[in-house]
């Protein structure tokens, strides 16, 4: 039996050629060389992880992460715990209290998340009671202005992230919703520091007067899997107090990475040194000179297969962006069963993972990472027999 179990290998280098950056099922956001030496250091070296060197005593986890976070989203205080919707309900947990509180959502925000996760369900674990306002298309703010009562404890704004309405819509921002007058609880989900199309970013929700905002580390942030929360210094103290808090607490690895990654950010380096930022950057110019390099390698090692280069879309995944299209380049391949010999690529070690489109196999070339272009040139001849 524990043959049989180790001999699965568990989690391993695979090769990300589907164009999708960040690729839910392929582990999302890659860590920068930054990153990983400072988890390398922090998971085999003992650490001043709760350690405060200069007073000789105990400290807290959050000593370094949380001067980053408020210096680069103008926010009072911030909290890190393991992932954005333990972050969401820790926040609702933390703000609802005690007695039937209430929450204002509007019913085009009640949105589903990966794994079947709802947010209906997240408030209900909050202790709050949901109350829906406005239709799945348009949401006024006197819709959220009616439903104000003696039990409102808070309004949830939710970016719907994973999907876009279109067409006959009207929504309400968190800076109209602030001046209602209660703590607005803004989920922005993606994380983004810098600009990517309409996603909204972290730093606007604070300043448009969100009390609390929660984001992801490993989405367009480009670090580990996190729940981040900034806002209220009142608020986060109330989070950091509350026994969920202990449960959802993050590590010293992702501390560690989140903290590099944020350093990255501050010192204006993150463009170059995020691989997620990259990808997603990169001139297209530059994937077309990646591809045509891999095409050359695949057609001289290879002669028996059809190579050639084709446009293609990438795009960003991981539940954020879902319209935004990303000119890239992929390698196709054809003269095969293209099924067959997807299979076969995804049986090589490192396995490579592509996608079949109009009887070719074609890869793309945005995610392909240094040291990938090899592996799949091995890939294929492998699959080639």
């Amino acid at each position: 039996l524990a043959s049989r179990i180790l001999s699965g290998r568990g989690l391993r280098r695979i090769v990300n050629a589907t164009g999708v950056v960040l690729h839910t099922n392929l582990g999302r956001s890659v860590l920068s060389e930054r990153a990983v030496s400072a988890v390398v250091e922090a998971a085999t070296r003992f650490s001043n992880l709760e350690y405060d060197v200069a007073a000789g005593g105990r400290g807290s986890r959050y000593d370094r992460a949380v001067p980053l976070l408020r210096e680069l989203t103008g926010a009072e205080d911030a909290l890190v715990v393991n992932n954005c919707a333990g972050a969401t309900l820790l926040a609702l947990a933390a703000v609802v209290g005690e007695g039937e509180p209430e929450v204002i959502v509007s019913r085009g925000q009640l949105i589903e998340i990966g794994g079947g996760f709802r947010i209906p369900e997240v408030l209900a674990l909050s202790g709050a009671k949901l109350r829906e306002v406005g239709t799945t298309n348009r949401t006024r703010l006197s819709d959220y202005e009616a439903a104000i009562g003696e039990n409102t404890r808070a309004i949830l704004w939710v970016h719907p992230s994973n999907f876009e309405i279109q067409g006959f819509t009207e929504s309400v921002g968190v800076a109209e919703l602030s001046s209602l007058g209660l703590p607005v609880i803004a989920d922005v989900g993606s994380g983004a520091l810098l600009p990517f199309g309409d996603e909204p970013r972290v730093g606007d929700a604070v300043r448009d007067g969100a009390a609390l905002t929660v984001f992801s580390g490993d989405k367009l942030l480009g670090g580990p899997q996190a729940g981040i929360t900034v806002g209220s210094a009142p608020l986060v103290s109330a989070m950091r107090r509350h026994p969920l808090a202990r449960a959802l607490r993050a590590d010293k690895l992702c501390l560690a990475a989140l903290e590099a990654t944020l350093a990255s950010y501050l010192e204006g380096n993150a463009a170059e040194e995020l691989p997620t930022l990259r990808m997603l950057r990169a001139p297209e110019e530059e994937i077309r000179d990646k591809a045509e390099v891999l095409a050359r390698a695949l057609a001289r090692e290879a002669p028996g297969l059809e190579v050639d280069v084709a446009s293609s879309v990438a795009r960003s995944g991981g539940g954020t962006l879902p319209l935004y299209e990303i000119p890239s380049l992929a390698v196709r391949l054809g003269g095969v069963e293209a099924e067959t010999l997807a299979e076969k690529l995804r049986e090589s070690d490192p396995p490579v993972v592509g996608r079949v489109h109009e009887g070719r196999v074609w890869l793309d070339a945005r995610t392909l990472l240094p040291g990938d272009e090899e592996a799949v040139v091995v890939a294929v001849r492998g699959a080639l027999g």
